[in-house]
């Protein structure tokens, strides 16, 4: 295949507010062309909708982003030509009912029709049957799946894969069309140990021809550069693009500062290693939230205390299904 340059990936303070609460929000990056990007969390902390923030499948409502060199939320068209989704559950399922061949051959001729150049449609047929198969060769070649250890070889259905073999055959197709970053979600999900060495493995080699990988992961291999979703930890320094400063704590019912990071709950860093996850003093020691409670009716009773943790993470996790949704129906 094709050996693209990758693109950058570049936000500070990104983050996406629905209806119901923040989806995610003070996202700071700055990943090379070429990286490894992995997104560290447990489910319903926003991981799915920031890969489809950064791969311009969803608008994010603050801070920007720039994927090689396209802003975000500005140019997300541009952005969706040069980026390419692998497995996103809800976004694009592979097609249970059509064999592993089909389903090659289906990605190939949307990428022609809707991706590639228009004088590849004016070719003859056999050129065109002819290029297709080796692109679908080189695809395959790259995901490191082998067709005829297939049990039915490329006649084998989709349902009757088993999770990593789905995972190269989406890999393939999304590398059909040679993006220069391309986004996976749950990447480790029903993954053995072995599986998900493989799994990894497999995206380092993408990375290593130049394409930029971006992955969502329950647990992150310590060579990705990581981006760590969750409530925020104890006694951890700030990360970059973190809503909050670091230093001293905020006064109490301080606008904007500790009020605004306890609306949020999901803190975020460049890079595990090095920045974990925000500090949570500043709202251990913020006072009471008089502007958050008052966009919730269930808070308006004067009598009742502020917002728990408990209620902010349903609320992050309503935002990240209504985004969801939303991108569903588009």
């Amino acid at each position: 295949m094709d050996s693209p340059h990758g693109a950058a990936v570049k936000a500070e303070d990104f983050g996406l507010k629905g209806p119901r609460g923040w989806v995610f929000g003070g996202v700071g990056i700055d990943a090379a062309a070429g990286s490894l990007i992995a997104v560290e969390g447990p489910s319903g902390s926003g991981r799915t909708c920031l890969l489809l923030a950064l791969t311009g499948r969803m608008k994010a409502t603050q801070g920007h982003a720039e994927v090689d060199g396209h802003p975000l939320p500005k140019r997300m068209t541009a952005v969706r030509r040069i980026a390419a989704l692998g497995h996103v559950p809800g976004v694009n399922d592979l097609d249970q009912a059509l064999t592993v061949a089909e389903q090659l051959r289906e990605g190939a001729l949307l990428h022609r029709r809707y991706d590639g150049p228009v004088r590849a449609l004016l070719r003859p047929r056999a050129e065109r049957r002819a290029r297709a198969a080796a692109r679908i060769d080189e695809a395959l070649a790259a995901a490191g799946l082998d067709l005829d250890t297939l049990p039915k070889g490329p006649r084998t259905s989709v349902r009757d894969l088993e999770r990593l073999e789905a995972v190269r055959l989406s890999v393939a197709i999304a590398l059909l069309g040679s993006p220069r970053l391309l986004a996976l979600d749950d990447l480790d999900l029903k993954l053995s140990d072995t599986e998900r060495t493989e799994a990894w493995a497999l995206l380092r080699s993408i990375a290593a021809r130049g394409t930029t990988v971006l992955a969502v992961c329950s647990e992150a291999p310590t060579d990705a550069l990581v981006l760590r979703t969750g409530p925020k930890e104890p006694d951890a320094p700030d990360a970059p693009g973190a809503p909050d400063a670091p230093g001293a704590p905020d006064a109490p019912g301080a606008p904007g500062t500790a009020a605004q990071a306890a609306d949020r709950k999901i803190t975020w860093g460049s890079a595990a290693k090095s920045a974990p996850d925000v500090d949570a003093d500043a709202d251990a020691d913020a006072g009471p939230d008089t502007d958050a409670r008052t966009e919730n009716d269930s808070d308006t009773d004067g009598d009742r205390s502020t917002d728990t943790a408990t209620d902010t993470e349903n609320d992050d996790t309503k935002g990240e299904d209504d985004a969801l949704a939303e991108t569903g129906r588009a």
